[in-house]
């Protein structure tokens, strides 16, 4: 009686939370046109890009331009060898840095995630008050750059970002959600270390959490340029692309503004730099990398993001 009774109950929860073919792929639409929502807006700066400045000046921003034209990006090659150094610093300073700062906030997260750790509630407070308050700009630059002698080198584009105290936080979040206290405590009665412990045990159950992290840490050096704008005033070699791209950005726009106060060939070459689709071929640029990337990432991030919703 109880068996029976125990499927029925079984097969009704089942049902509750299974869809019908119908809703299902009313889903499949509703899902496929938010994606499609996500994608066009990419696509549009691609055909920007592509898209002559004459038929910008003529009708917009279009689908269907008047004429194509390759000149931003020809545009942009100009700058030959500094262009793919740039890149190579990006991709150096990104991977670099992503790889220290996760392992920073790992083992940081780590022990404000154990509840024996008699100093948990002081960190916690540590890495939560630099979040409401900080030093500002000007004493951060006073110490960076007079202290550390972080100016003209790699460090320079690295150190200031390593630590983040949300990444801290969704850490030690996870760590909370996914890794039991029992398991620890089963590991130290077996003779494991606490270096043992965290790397062949609890490194393996927050691999999502980890890729997670890496992901938000790898846009934001990928995206970063204001730190080279603020320490590296001689090294030019050692700039990120972003920052190069910037450069090359304000000074197309510089000369497009003041064509009239500079000489008659100087005149005629601003007003035929693609000002508009240069924009739109930078973007690409900056963008292309990260989403080729993000495929890698994305099994562990959902996994990640979800992790702690659902329990077994």
């Amino acid at each position: 009686m109880q068996t029976s009774a125990r499927k029925k109950i079984k097969g009704t929860t089942a049902s509750l939370n299974r869809f019908g073919p119908g809703a299902q792929a009313l889903f499949h639409v509703l899902l496929g046109l938010f994606a499609l929502l996500c994608i066009i807006p990419f696509v549009f700066v691609i055909i920007i890009s592509f898209t002559s400045e004459e038929s910008i000046r003529q009708i917009g921003y279009s689908f269907h331009p008047l004429s194509w034209s390759t000149q931003a990006y020809t545009y942009t090659f100009q700058l030959g060898d500094q262009l793919w150094r740039s890149y190579a610093n990006s991709f150096l300073i990104t991977i670099i840095g992503t790889v220290l700062s996760v392992l920073m906030c790992f083992l940081y997260a780590y022990p404000l995630f154990r509840k024996d750790y008699g100093y948990r509630n002081f960190f916690n407070f540590l890495s939560f008050f630099t979040m409401i308050f900080g030093g500002g700009l000007v004493p951060t630059f006073v110490i960076c750059k007079s202290v550390l002698g972080l100016s003209d080198n790699y460090a320079a584009l690295i150190v200031p970002m390593l630590f983040s105290p949300f990444n801290i936080i969704i850490m030690r979040t996870f760590f909370q959600t996914s890794v039991p206290t029992e398991l620890i405590e089963a590991a130290t009665i077996d003779g494991s270390g606490e270096y043992g412990t965290l790397f062949r045990i609890v490194f393996p159950i927050v691999t999502p959490g980890i890729a997670t992290v890496a992901l938000l840490v790898a846009l934001g050096y990928w995206n970063e340029w204001f730190l080279s704008l603020l320490y590296i005033n001689k090294n030019m070699n050692i700039i990120p692309l972003q920052y190069l791209l910037m450069r090359m950005q304000r000074n197309a726009d510089f000369l497009a503004k003041n064509s009239g106060m500079i000489g008659a060939d100087a005149s005629r070459a601003a007003t035929q730099l693609p000002s508009q689709t240069l924009k739109m071929a930078l973007v690409v640029f900056i963008v292309v990398p990260i989403a080729c990337a993000y495929p890698f990432f994305q099994r562990y991030v959902v996994s990640g993001l979800t992790i702690g919703s659902v329990k077994g």
